[in-house]
């Protein structure tokens, strides 16, 4: 893979890329903004430690994309855009500020072309801090002006995703009794098996982080499995909920499961893996569909929707959609991924004419 910046903004067929170099910290900043066609570009802040910083650069590029499929998916009147701070090292305390509020300035600068909410590395604060240079940070109460995580709204229509794909691949009642491994417990994660084990599920978890997976593991009286045994492990539903291209050439015939559904984005390393899942009678639950939780409570709380209740009960309807793509791949002997796009296509084309 070529890392170039250069030659990855060359390739790239997105709206722009907004690109900074923060000097204090020595971080290189990227803002990609794919497609506004249905609306200013909106995706979340990541801070993640790159070896080198064209795999950040692509990472957002990527991430970007994933958001205009996500926002088109759901039909919201958002564009697809995605922010990368890529840092050498991880930041803390007043350094850490000084470069989202530097960020959150840059941001200002856009005029409204790109709003921003937590993403992988970021939280609720780090969005806090943002917004105190910048108007465009969403996911804050309408009535309250506090900052919501969006974790369990995120983790609601994964969970309201798995119920559906489960109905439709997996005999007598979707979830009770069945087994499914959450590969990363952080707040998405964690919050995902809360759901799961009051709807009569059997949990597996892993995490790279041991400790933090063992005390989950306790609190969901689910059974830990080491991160290097998480592919091979019998389950009926695998749910990425970590980093992306977890779903690969290597991975993907270890699989013993039915169903892959989770919240990580970019979870094929490339486009050929669906086809691969395909060819293995794996159902694959493409990931912008099913993690489109969080967006969506986000554009109800920009339109001064703040009731907590009433938003988890809205992430159900990230279940009929998945319903749908699912009832169509099958009628077609297709990829989900390709209903999925299907979907994705016929919104654009509608906004465009």
């Amino acid at each position: 893979m070529n890392y170039d910046l250069q030659a990855l903004m060359e390739r790239w067929d997105g709206l722009a890329v907004v690109c900074r170099y923060d000097h204090p910290t020595q971080t290189w900043v990227f803002i990609c903004m794919h497609d506004n066609t249905l609306g200013p570009c909106m995706g979340g802040t990541r801070i993640k430690v790159y070896s080198k910083p064209g795999e950040g650069l692509l990472d957002a590029m990527r991430l970007a994309e994933g958001m205009t499929n996500k926002w088109a998916a759901i039909d919201v009147a958002a564009g697809g855009g995605k922010a990368v701070l890529a840092v050498e090292r991880p930041l803390e305390g007043e350094e850490r500020r000084g470069l989202l509020l530097r960020y959150g300035r840059l941001i200002q600068t856009l005029g409204g072309g790109f709003r921003t909410g937590e993403d992988m590395g970021t939280s609720s604060e780090d969005m806090q801090v943002i917004a105190e240079v910048a108007d465009y940070v969403h996911g804050f109460h309408p009535e309250e002006g506090t900052k919501i995580d969006p974790s369990p709204f995120t983790a609601r229509a994964v969970f309201a995703g798995i119920q559906s794909a489960a109905a439709q691949v997996l005999e007598g009642e979707p979830l009770r009794g069945r087994t499914v491994l959450i590969q990363g417990v952080g707040s998405v994660g964690a919050n995902l098996g809360l759901f799961l084990k009051e709807a009569g599920a059997e949990l597996l978890v892993s995490d790279i982080d041991e400790p933090r997976c063992r005390r989950v593991a306790d609190q969901l009286e689910a059974k830990f499995v080491p991160d290097s045994e998480v592919y091979a492990t019998p389950c009926d539903v695998y749910a990425p909920c970590a980093v992306g291209a977890t779903l690969n050439p290597e991975t993907i015939p270890q699989l013993q499961c039915r169903i892959v559904a989770g919240s990580a984005n970019n979870q094929l390393a490339t486009p050929a893996d669906a086809m691969r899942l395909l060819e293995r009678g794996i159902v694959y639950v493409p990931d912008y569909i099913i993690n489109a939780g969080g967006a969506l409570a986000f554009s109800f709380l920009d339109k001064k929707f703040g009731n907590t209740d009433d938003l988890l009960e809205k992430m159900d309807v990230i279940g009929v959609s998945v319903t749908e793509i699912l009832q169509e791949a099958a009628s077609k002997s297709e990829s989900p991924v390709v209903a999925a796009q299907h979907r994705v296509d016929r919104t654009l084309a509608k906004a465009r004419t």
